[in-house]
């Protein structure tokens, strides 16, 4: 029909459009908006004309250049679309819907991309976060935090990386009420690596998946650590379960320790590489994470059960959700606290707890028996609560 207009694009449409140029990280999209709306923005890029960026964003003309040519092959009403059809909504900061959680910090995203319900990020919420190449201890430990935090009605944010980062979720999501979030580096689209994919359609469905990156745009290395920030803005404690003296994680502890965030680290063996980060963090005044209590006090929440080990108390307080297993005897829980979460042979016990070999050996069988501890080979390992 003649005469007819197509409604205007919402200004998040221009936004997603925005950051949809290659190298278009927070920085460099805050300052193009100084330049005017976004839509004004995109139509000065359109016309070629001459933009002087500020030294700070180490944006060369040859990648001014590719806007140039870029902004003539994206279509921001396409680019909006695509978002509607993949259910992925769209809000930029200062905007009605914002998460809170993110909307008082210092630095935080420009335009949000999600899927799921935002509004989770309402409950208390701890990160948790690792190496990608855990080792079969970190895992068991971040997939039995994820799970007794998610079972304390805690949101459980993570990165959705391999590692560390999906095993926590993995024990959140077997939680039938948990509302986990994953804040990823890619577009939501395509948020994840493969072997991620069903476990991000359970988070989207139970809570939410959250992304600074618009649809269509694909994971970059320098995305990574960007997003970390946003892990430790939303986070109000911080869980390292394993991690090497560099990297992501450390990372991420650095943008939570900025943001006067408390950061928990997971002990680990002193020659693992796994552990390095870990344990420099405790060597350097971080607060030891020995079970779920810890991340709860923490948080300031009263504790709901047992799962920091035999006798760790407040029996009664809040909802219980006491370990089944038979609670050990003396030797048996003496026997527990030194053997804590790393392997140890008769001999390093023996040395350790005082006892004589007969004693020791009746409360290694009382705890292998109860379900405490296993055996392989000549180790003997703690076992988390099923």
């Amino acid at each position: 029909m003649t005469g007819q207009r197509s409604a205007p694009l919402p200004h998040e449409a221009h936004l997603a459009a925005l950051a949809s140029l290659e190298g278009v990280g927070p920085g460099r999209l805050r300052w193009l908006l100084t330049l005017g709306a976004p839509d004004q923005v995109w139509h000065r890029l359109q016309q070629g004309q001459r933009l002087s960026p500020p030294g700070r964003l180490r944006l060369g003309p040859e990648e001014v250049s590719r806007w140039y040519r870029q902004v003539h092959q994206l279509d921001p009403a396409a680019i909006w679309r695509r978002c509607t059809e993949l259910g992925i909504g769209v809000v930029s900061v200062g905007a009605p819907g914002f998460p809170t959680a993110l909307a008082g910090d210092h630095d935080p995203p420009v335009v949000l991309f999600h899927r799921g319900d935002p509004d989770v990020l309402d409950a208390p919420r701890v990160a948790i976060i690792g190496t990608r190449r855990a080792t079969g201890y970190g895992l068991r430990i971040a997939e039995q935090l994820g799970r007794e935090l998610a079972e304390a009605g805690v949101v459980v944010v993570s990165g959705l990386a391999l590692g560390i980062d999906a095993a926590a979720h993995r024990g959140a999501v077997t939680v039938e009420a948990a509302a986990p979030v994953a804040v990823v580096g890619a577009g939501l689209d395509d948020p994840c690596p493969s072997r991620n994919r069903r476990l991000a359609e359970q988070i989207a469905t139970r809570g939410a998946l959250l992304s600074e990156v618009p649809p269509g745009v694909g994971a970059a290395p320098w995305r990574f650590p960007v997003r970390n920030r946003i892990l430790a803005a939303l986070a109000q404690v911080v869980v390292v379960v394993e991690s090497a003296a560099a990297g992501g994680s450390m990372h991420t502890v650095r943008e939570a320790i900025a943001r006067d965030r408390t950061v928990l680290a997971v002990p680990g063996p002193v020659d693992a590489r796994s552990s390095q980060g870990c344990n420099l963090l405790l060597s350097e005044g971080a607060h030891p994470c020995l079970g779920t209590d810890d991340v709860l006090v923490a948080l300031g929440l009263h504790r709901r059960g047992s799962s920091g080990g035999p006798g760790s108390g407040d029996e009664g307080a809040g909802e219980p959700t006491a370990d089944p297993r038979p609670a050990p005897g003396p030797d048996a829980s003496a026997v527990l606290e030194e053997l804590g979460w790393r392997p140890a042979t008769m001999e390093q016990l023996a040395a350790r707890t005082g006892l004589d070999f007969r004693r020791l050996s009746v409360a290694v069988g009382e705890l292998e028996s109860a379900g405490w501890v296993g055996r392989t080979g000549g180790w003997i390992e703690r076992v988390a609560r099923g």
